[in-house]
């Protein structure tokens, strides 16, 4: 039977009068790959950051194994929830090696052997081992977003939220970074995706979730959404998107 770990429930965000999410529903459990997709400005990035509560929810409630986290301490939460972003967030003034360590010391209070052990048994998950000692303006985009792979990684999360993290990086450096993904998609790591990388969402996810003007359109398994949508707005971005 699978462990849910993450629930959903009745969540909207409003900025001012405008409501960017509307009433979302979603479960998700162990081992889960949720890839959510749909056009630019349809509240996908809005809902991540409203799971990691670096949003506060306008309504509803966000569930961590069985317990509304709306109410808890945000850092603690993170710690188990991590998010790897668009644009890295990495820290510029230290190295890659550091980048990985400071958050464990920081925020889990681990020691510096142990955050150093971490930090280095998940860069060379991620390819990254040979550049500890480098700087992020260094290193590729596609590095660094492996780095931040890695960082997130290090604080043993039980699930990942990645933003778009292929979406500010050349072609050729999207490649290396699906694949780290999918290797950890193979680990069974449990992860939500905003992507507009069809492929993935089609073939690497166990979950499709379709948004489209703040509200969840369809979502369900990607054989279903990808070859016999139910919604004239799931079919029509589709078919635009795959077509492009």
């Amino acid at each position: 039977m699978s462990e849910r770990i993450l629930e959903i429930r009745h969540l909207s965000k409003a900025f001012g009068s405008h409501a960017v999410l509307k009433d979302i529903d979603f479960t998700v459990d162990r081992g889960d790959v949720t890839s959510i997709i749909g056009a630019s400005g349809s509240g996908k990035s809005t809902l991540l950051r409203c799971i990691n509560l670096l949003e506060t929810p306008t309504t509803g409630e966000i569930f961590f194994h069985g317990k509304d986290v709306t109410k808890e301490k945000a850092s603690a939460y993170r710690a188990k929830v991590g998010m790897v972003f668009q644009n890295f967030n990495l820290f510029s003034n230290l190295s890659v090696l550091d980048n990985c360590m400071i958050g464990q010391q920081k925020v889990s209070r681990i020691p510096k052997e142990e955050a150093k052990k971490r930090a280095l048994y998940y860069l060379n998950k991620v390819g990254m081992a040979p550049y500890i000692n480098a700087r992020p303006n260094q290193i590729s985009g596609g590095q660094k977003q492996r780095v931040a792979i890695a960082r997130a990684l290090a604080m043993e999360p039980e699930v990942l939220l990645f933003d778009e993290p292929t979406s500010a990086l050349d072609p050729e450096m999207v490649g290396e970074v699906l694949d780290v993904m999918k290797s950890l998609a193979a680990d069974r790591m449990t992860m939500l995706v905003v992507t507009h990388e069809m492929a993935f969402a089609r073939d690497v996810s166990t979950h499709v979730v379709y948004m489209a003007d703040g509200i969840i359109e369809e979502q369900g398994k990607p054989e279903k959404i990808f070859t016999d949508p139910e919604s004239p707005s799931t079919r029509s971005f589709l078919k635009r998107i795959l077509n492009e």
